[in-house]
């Protein structure tokens, strides 16, 4: 048995005998008939859910590696781009090595797209998918939890509430990230900070670094280890966010309640809701790897804000928002077409953005438009951290 079997990928030899056992499971085929079929799957489940699971069974019939499971993933999420993306871009790629391995930190707006865009970006340019960190908080259910680990996701222990028991979770997922980088040679995908930037505040959790350098050997010196991991902060942009309204929804209500009651399985319809939506233009950057001679955790994260604000691609969504909200006009140019946007198409994109903001409540329209004028922020606090540096 290995140490790591509580929270670790499942590995080639247990992909046929888990697919086989979910696909029995009458709850993961309804899920997949209600997200394929919305309106049928419920009106008329006991005709649905039988061919559902018949075509289920019949496209995953070859799956017996990760790998083969993966480029099914990959299948559907090009179908997805084409229908509800308008344009991928990728910047930075060309700096990662072939066959080193990599801790991306990420900013995190959406629960299943960050880590799948990033890993189709990787495969697409020869380099290794990612482990990707999952909260135990989303896997409601067994088969939630097994899909997740079919498809190279390690558990982080959020369920634990004793100090102690904490700090145990925390060492022990510590070990798992470096083992993976430095003895499987396997890339770590992990958000910034615990659940989504639902203001669009991409801010680094100490915290999280604090975690990744649990690990580390008293007698070694702490940038050592940092070097060890190879951090690369990573940087993702939407156009549009399909889950705005409801982030706005939730902040509203922790603003004037002082607290947000999610539903039971809530995050699922966040995730159906992260894929089947209209995104826009995606735009995913990779920074440099950390080399530095860090002291701390904070340096780490101050440098992993840097990078993640440096590297964010600006959309007119995040223009037209901070002209709304500031009542001012951003000094950043626009970096969708960069000098070839031109106003015609700016025009679209403020009919499309005046629709989206008419469907939210009067009262929750600051809190929806913050979110996308916050990225213009976090760039503007920077140049003035750095002004003050200088």
């Amino acid at each position: 048995m290995s140490k790591f079997d509580d929270i670790r990928p499942y590995n080639d030899s247990e992909v046929r005998p888990v697919l086989d056992r979910i696909l029995t499971n009458p709850e993961l085929i309804q899920a997949v008939s209600s997200l394929r079929f919305p309106r049928l799957g419920k009106l008329l489940p006991w005709l649905i859910n039988p061919i559902v699971s018949r075509v289920l069974k019949s496209q995953l019939a070859g799956v017996n590696s990760v790998y083969d499971l993966q480029m099914i993933v990959a299948k559907y999420m090009r179908k997805m781009i084409t229908q509800r993306v308008s344009e991928l871009t990728v910047s930075g790629i060309d700096k990662l090595e072939p066959g080193k391995s990599y801790v991306f930190v990420s900013n995190h707006r959406d629960i299943a797209m960050d880590p799948a865009f990033v890993n189709l970006v990787l495969n697409d340019n020869g380099l290794d998918t990612v482990r990707i960190a999952i909260g135990d908080n989303l896997l409601t259910k067994d088969y939630v939890s097994d899909l997740m680990r079919l498809n190279k996701s390690f558990i982080v222990n959020r369920s634990a509430t004793a100090p102690r028991e904490k700090l145990k979770a925390a060492k022990h997922l510590s070990a798992f990230i470096h083992h993976s980088v430095n003895e499987e040679s396997s890339n770590i995908w992990i958000a910034q900070r615990e659940g989504r930037a639902k203001d669009g505040l991409d801010k680094t959790n100490t915290a999280i670094v604090s975690m990744l350098a649990l690990n580390r050997p008293k007698p070694q010196p702490f940038a050592e280890y940092v070097r060890e991991l190879n951090i690369v902060p990573v940087s993702i942009s939407y156009e549009w966010d399909p889950c705005d309204a409801a982030k706005a929804q939730e902040l509203y209500a922790h603003q004037e309640h002082g607290e947000y009651e999610k539903d039971e399985h809530e995050d699922i319809a966040s995730i159906a809701a992260g894929i089947a939506g209209e995104k826009g233009h995606v735009h995913v950057a990779f920074g440099d790897v950390l080399k530095a001679d860090f002291e701390n955790a904070d340096q780490v994260a101050a440098e992993i804000d840097r990078q993640v604000w440096d590297n964010y691609v600006l959309h007119p969504s995040n223009h037209l928002a901070y002209k709304k909200l500031h009542a001012k006009k951003s000094t950043y140019p626009v970096s969708q077409k960069g000098e070839d946007f031109v106003a015609a198409d700016y025009a679209v994109e403020e009919k499309l953005f005046e629709e989206r903001l008419a469907h939210i409540p009067p009262a929750q329209r600051d809190i929806f438009l913050a979110a996308y004028a916050n990225p213009i922020v976090s760039k503007e606090l920077a140049e003035q951290d750095a002004q003050v540096e200088q």
